[in-house]
């Protein structure tokens, strides 16, 4: 087995298959394993690459895999589909993301640290419980809606009281039973709200004790929230050429449909992190509002506000948002705070 190069893994929770390959493309062995068996069978073999697809445990096995002294490699599943020959199985599979490892061209994702994945997961949790509140906000609001009674939009009307002063209000024409149904929403409503304004001061308790992200909220339209996802998302910033690398990696720039060298451009390719992406929107947005409401001397905002008035607000919120993710990058891979 000393002339293992490549070795591909399909990962799955308890059984993985195993295809190794040497310089030449040729198959040195293809094998199931256990998962007790997998750190083992690794630590015997020489120093190797390892590739798998990102999906589920992926970086988790990256990080164990690279302890062991190989070359760890994740590929995205879309650049692996076309090396999978016949039939979908493990073993082609494993085959599949041997052969795609082989290939310079193929591109890779990057190994996220264990402090990345946390991030992520109170990003991931924090979106959730934001969703869930507002099914609720609705769904109280369209039960009112049904009896003749108009609640404003808002957080405000749940967080000050005034619902509850509502609904006392319409105590005898909703009913003692409906109005027992009404306050069961509101309280769930507002134990939602609390436990996203818990994890907002997580958020911030991470951006104070790290300066890559104070360095972020100096950019216009980044806070906590964009700049934790920035930092939990990216990484290292030196992975991407440049900003507009980084800006392409998330979806923010046009799809291209070009031929017989005629260049048509469409609308944004929306690919990558979604999240990142929508709230670098919301980020642009309120940014964009920001430099309408006050008179700004420095190029970005005359330049948003020209634009604006040219092509339109959504136009000019997406563009914001791809020069905001260039700017980003800049100011992470520099290490220096942003200036207008």
């Amino acid at each position: 087995m000393n002339n293992i190069s490549i070795v591909g893994i399909d990962l799955a929770k308890h059984v993985f298959q195993l295809h190794a390959i040497d310089d030449k493309g040729h198959k040195v062995f293809s094998k199931k394993v256990t998962r007790d068996q997998l750190r083992p069978l690794l630590a015997q073999l020489p120093s190797c690459i390892v590739a798998m697809e990102a999906c589920g445990s992926a970086h988790y096995w990256a990080r164990e895999i690279k302890q062991l002294g190989h070359d760890t490699r994740l590929l995205p599943p879309q650049a692996v589909k076309p090396f999978i020959q016949g039939h979908k199985n493990d073993a082609r599979d494993a085959a599949g993301i041997a052969e795609a490892a082989a290939r310079p061209a193929t591109p890779r994702v990057a190994v996220k640290t264990q402090e990345q994945q946390t991030l992520q997961a109170l990003h991931r949790v924090r979106s959730r419980l934001i969703r869930a509140r507002t099914a609720v906000g609705n769904e109280l609001r369209g039960l009112l809606h049904e009896r003749g009674i108009i609640v404003p939009q808002g957080h405000r009307v749940m967080r000050q009281g005034d619902i509850h002063r509502l609904l006392d209000e319409h105590r005898e024409q909703l009913g003692a039973a409906f109005s027992e149904v009404l306050a069961d929403l509101v309280n769930e409503w507002q134990s939602l709200d609390s436990r996203i304004a818990g994890h907002d001061k997580r958020l911030k308790a991470c951006v104070k004790a790290d300066t890559r992200m104070q360095q972020l909220m100096s950019v216009p339209g980044i806070g906590p929230v964009n700049a934790t996802l920035l930092v939990s998302h990216m990484g290292d910033p030196h992975r991407f050429p440049n900003g507009r690398q980084f800006s392409a990696s998330i979806g923010l720039v046009p799809r291209q449909h070009s031929s017989g060298g005629k260049d048509i451009l469409k609308s944004i390719t929306k690919r990558g992190n979604s999240e990142v992406r929508r709230q670098l929107v919301h980020g642009a947005r309120a940014a964009l509002r920001q430099f309408q409401r006050q008179d700004h001397s420095d190029r970005l905002a005359q330049w948003i506000i020209h634009l604006a008035a040219r092509v339109g607000q959504r136009k000019a919120i997406i563009a914001l948002a791809n020069k905001m993710a260039r700017i980003c990058w800049s100011v992470l891979a520099y290490q220096r705070a942003y200036q207008a």
